[in-house]
């Protein structure tokens, strides 16, 4: 913004105070020449009027009203030009001016009005090109800090210096707020409030409010027509149109990172259930292989299945939300942790298959350990909503290794079939099931006939001699083979009802 001081030194002795030995550095919003008894039809406020005195130069309270009128347009300064009106500056034009809190400056005869505006223009070329240069230099260093690591914090930051002011980001997720500096944590709630306004409402447009003395701005920050969270600014001037540029700068820079973590999500979310997928289906080394390229972490060997299934009116996030919530014995173990943090999750229709890990400290014998989680008070020990629990109902399953999963869904579905709505119920243990997938398991593997190995060493009962004989091995290979298969199937051979189970889906084969 231009202002009386900078034009006065631009202009030296072409233009100069009346009475004081400089101008204040008042702003001027434009340059305007007029003669008309009342111009102030043509002025928005804030200008430097030129005129040479013809509307008020005839007596006191001409000037006094033409004055009036200036300072109720909010009227900058006002130019007087010398030569066809005045000679000089009357003491009365003075008073006036002095009296309504104009500046009053001297145009020398024979000095074109043109003159005047022509400097004004000069500055504001310069002032503007230098606003463009900081612009341009405030907004590639934004875009730089958009993509470091801490990428809103950095925008934030960026964003309250080039505004002199303050600025906040508000997730509408549950991430923590980033603003600066940290004083601007004093405004933050009445932020959230206004942003909830927002959300009820439907609004993606911007709003200004004030908070505690300060004008804020509210942008919501979109991707598509999502909103993923709102940047508040507060700035500690009158904003310009290089700080407006600034500001729709930072929020396009947050609207690509909310995107960029959509599309992130969106991926991630597809490979965790693909991965998913494969395991439901008996393909656990493939499972391993994508969630390892997914970056999912390594897949544990034993697991839990925990299979829902929501009503029609109930869309999936509600019925994952509610999951922690359902009614449950006091047997099984508190989900609530293991399903905020479920990275494998296939949604097939209104059925939803989460894979859990199952804890190192769970008992061998398929019982869970009851946490200490199950003993809370509040809302989530009886598992219940206070409002009217959504339609969904599901079932844990006992904790099964990844050869194990496939045969055990059908058991599972039937017993989802007989859970009520609002309950989560467990599933049985599915020895007969798992043992048809450990055969399979056992024809498939093409180093080693691990399935006659295994059928031999249970027909004599675990005499390693009495096996190796009836195969024509010698023992220590037939121990090796039973290592591998234990090894493949994730089951002990001398635990009875691991072997009983095995043994009779090995006879159902051979028939």
């Amino acid at each position: 913004m231009i202002t009386l001081l900078q034009l006065g030194a631009e202009l030296g002795t072409e233009f100069f105070p009346a009475s004081t030995g400089t101008f204040r550095a008042q702003p001027v919003s434009g340059v305007h020449v007029s003669e008309l008894e009342d111009p102030t039809t043509y002025l928005d406020g804030g200008e430097l009027l030129l005129t040479t005195g013809m509307p008020f130069a005839a007596s006191e309270e001409a000037s006094r009203a033409y004055m009036r009128r200036l300072q109720d347009k909010k009227v900058c300064a006002l130019g007087l030009g010398l030569g066809p009106w005045l000679r000089t500056v009357p003491e009365h034009v003075i008073a006036a001016c002095d009296a309504a809190g104009i500046e009053l400056g001297i145009v020398p005869d024979q000095v074109p009005f043109q003159n005047i505006s022509r400097a004004y223009w000069r500055l504001a070329s310069r002032d503007q090109a230098s606003n463009l240069m900081g612009s341009l230099g405030t907004q590639t260093a934004l875009a730089r800090a958009a993509v470091r690591p801490d990428a809103i914090n950095a925008v934030v930051r960026g964003l309250a210096e080039a505004v002199n002011g303050w600025a906040a980001y508000l997730s509408v997720d549950s991430r923590p707020a980033a603003c600066y500096p940290a004083s601007a944590e004093a405004f933050l709630g009445e932020l959230r409030h206004e942003s909830m306004r927002f959300r009820r409402n439907g609004m993606p447009s911007a709003s200004t409010f004030e908070v505690q003395g300060h004008e804020v701005a509210l942008y919501p920050i979109l991707s598509g027509t999502t909103i993923h969270g709102y940047l508040g600014v507060a700035a500690g001037r009158r904003p310009t149109k290089a700080d407006r540029q600034i500001i729709m700068t930072a929020c396009t820079l947050l609207s690509l990172r909310a995107r960029q973590r959509e599309l992130a999500a969106s991926t991630n979310n597809a490979l965790s259930s693909a991965t998913a997928k494969l395991l439901l289906h008996g393909q656990p080394e493939a499972a391993r292989l994508v969630g390892e390229e997914a970056g999912l972490g390594r897949i544990p060997v034993r697991v839990r299945i925990l299979l829902c299934r929501a009503g029609a009116d109930t869309d999936a996030a509600t019925a994952l939300h509610a999951l922690p919530s359902l009614a449950r014995p006091a047997a099984l173990p508190d989900v609530a942790a293991a399903v905020r943090e479920c990275q494998l999750h296939y949604e097939d229709g209104a059925e939803h298959y989460l894979i859990l890990p199952e804890p190192a400290d769970s008992s061998g014998n398929g019982e869970a350990v009851a946490p200490q989680a199950a003993t809370a008070t509040g809302p989530m020990a009886c598992g219940r909503f206070d409002s009217p629990a959504p339609e969904v109902h599901a079932v844990l399953s006992q904790p099964l290794n990844l050869a194990e999963i496939p045969a055990n869904l059908p058991a599972l579905r039937q017993a989802l079939d007989a859970v009520p709505f609002g309950t989560m119920a467990c599933g049985a243990p599915g020895f007969d099931a798992s043992a048809e997938t450990w055969v399979k398991a056992l024809a498939a593997y093409a180093r080693a006939d691990l399935l006659s190995a295994v059928t031999s060493y249970l027909r004599h009962r675990g005499h390693w001699e009495e096996a190796s004989r009836e195969l024509g091995i010698h023992r220590n290979s037939l121990r090796h083979r039973i290592t591998v298969a234990q090894e493949l199937l994730g089951a002990n051979l001398d635990d009875p009802d691991a072997a009983a189970s095995l043994w009779l889906a090995l006879r159902r084969a051979q028939k």
